[in-house]
């Protein structure tokens, strides 16, 4: 028997390939450095050198910047049965005395966590944690109707998993829409009453960063806006130190952590191995009335063809699979979704270049992205990483975007939208009729 070491190819190729079916396996067999049972994260290559997976979660960037993973189940094409268990499988967590408080106000759009929100509580969570021996607890104040799946467990369970230890909810009609004033006045009760040792807002056009420069100058603070990173600093007035975006984001700004901080998202990682108690607060004192100063008329309807891509929430976008144009620019209208295109539809002729998503074409940040007769190459892909939502309609049940989908239907894409688009002109029908 020859001692000669000889090489595998195709393994090799799908030790690279992140998207082929037995990546997992391939990895598993060169790992020498596994974390949590996932990807190996390191093998030593058929030249003896140590290469590193870049897509493991928890990978060290060059700069020192820890990976986030927002791909869920198609990172090593894991099934939906494993993350189920994986979540089931959580430390509990009660914090019954915390030796400080927390607060985190999510925007909470449209009524859920958003990442940029989880990111927040994330990091709200590693404040909290730092000192184990006299943990802090996390109190979230959440304005409007929370719309979490299931019923009122199912959204305490949800709340909980997110890493928050109280819940100051407040529905009323009052706090709807734009009432900063409003909510102005329910924090400065939950800073009378709790005291909280930092105020962590997301620094986003929602409402956080408004809201964030007010309660600054409520409390006499001088926020910290654009933070990306926390580190701990025993020199500093509160322990902590920031990194900030500064000088329209080309310059990094340290500085001492203030008690109000709006933070961007990626700003750390999402709590994902614990779950939390998520109890239910109700402040003592009754919130005085404010006359206030501004009048929310409600939104201003804008017409989804009209709005850019890099700004639209919801998004229809067609690719090679789609063979009636027309059908989908009606399913688009009927669906009141932002058009958006694949490169393959785009060199075609089928729809504009500034149509065009991904990598070489707009990245996109949609609540919903709907993708239709696209295949998912990898500069796609990378455009639409940071969608809360992905569905996808395709013909190929093996494809990439098939795997990377939050939800995913398999048939003819003429048949789908037809059937979609009926569904929703009877609903819309049937409340016309109610009405």
């Amino acid at each position: 028997m020859s001692e000669i070491i000889r090489r595998d190819p195709r393994r090799e190729w799908i030790a690279r390939n992140r998207l082929h079916p037995d990546h997992i396996s391939v990895l598993a067999a060169l790992g020498v450095n596994r974390e949590g049972g996932g990807a190996a994260s390191e093998w030593l290559g058929p030249n003896g050198v140590v290469r590193k997976n870049p897509r493991a979660i928890g990978f060290i960037g060059p700069n020192g910047v820890k990976r986030i993973d927002r791909s869920g189940l198609q990172q090593g094409g894991q099934a939906a049965a494993t993350t189920t268990a994986a979540r089931d499988s959580r430390r509990r967590v009660t914090i019954d005395q915390p030796a400080f408080l927390v607060a985190v106000v999510p925007d909470l759009i449209g009524g859920r966590l958003s990442n940029h929100d989880k990111d927040l509580l994330g990091l709200a969570r590693r404040v909290a944690d730092a000192d184990a021996e006299q943990p802090g607890a996390v109190v979230a104040v959440l304005f409007g109707e929370h719309k979490g799946e299931g019923d009122g467990e199912l959204k305490k369970q949800a709340l909980g998993e997110a890493g928050i230890d109280r819940v100051v909810h407040l529905d009323d009609e009052l706090y709807a829409g734009f009432a900063p004033e409003a909510r102005l006045a329910v924090l400065s009760a939950v800073e009378r009453e709790m005291t909280p040792r930092f105020w962590l807002l997301p620094d986003s056009p929602l409402g956080g960063a408004d809201l964030g420069r007010r309660l600054a100058l409520r409390l006499g603070e001088r926020a910290a806006t654009g933070v990306w990173q926390v580190e701990v600093d025993n020199e500093a007035s509160l322990g902590w130190r920031c990194t900030a975006r500064g000088a329209a984001g080309s310059l990094d700004i340290q500085r001492p952590l203030p008690r109000v901080a709006l933070a961007l998202a990626e700003c750390a990682e999402p709590v994902d191995e614990t779950r939390h108690a998520a109890e239910p607060l109700s402040l003592g004192d009754e919130i005085p009335t404010i006359l206030s100063r501004i009048e929310d008329l409600g939104q201003v309807a804008v017409d989804p063809a009209g709005v850019a891509l890099a700004e639209a929430e919801f998004i229809l976008s067609g690719g090679n699979g789609v063979k009636q144009w027309d059908a989908f620019h009606h399913a688009a209208k009927v669906l009141g979704a932002t058009e958006g295109a694949s490169r393959v539809a785009v060199d075609d002729g089928f729809m504009a270049r500034d149509r065009q998503v991904g990598a070489t074409g707009t990245w996109v940040t949609a609540r919903v992205y709907m993708a239709v007769g696209i295949s998912g190459a990898i500069q796609h892909l990378q455009g639409i990483q940071r969608c809360d939502k992905v569905v996808a309609i395709n013909l190929d049940p093996g494809c990439d975007m098939i795997k990377r989908a939050d939800l995913a239907v398999i048939g003819d894409s003429t048949q789908i939208l037809a059937a979609l688009v009926a569904m929703v002109e009877q609903q819309r029908g049937g409340q016309r009729d109610a009405a």
